[in-house]
């Protein structure tokens, strides 16, 4: 009987659990998306900030012939 008990606790006090797991997968998955965005972004500037020729005239920010 203490069985039956116990095992209808568990499964009420897990499924009063269940919205608040789904939220905090939700926030992390939200969480997620947001970081991988934000590293894609740091990625181009670094990339970008990499095309210049490697003349020395680029890095004093001269143009050729001048």
């Amino acid at each position: 009987m203490k069985d039956e008990k116990d095992k209808l606790e568990r499964q009420t006090g897990a499924a009063a659990k269940n919205p608040r797991q789904d939220r905090l997968k939700l926030a992390l998955r939200e969480n997620l998306k947001r970081r991988k965005s934000q590293a894609r972004g740091r990625s181009d500037i670094v990339i970008a900030a990499g095309n210049d020729d490697g003349s020395p005239d680029a890095a004093n920010g001269k143009k050729p012939g001048q």
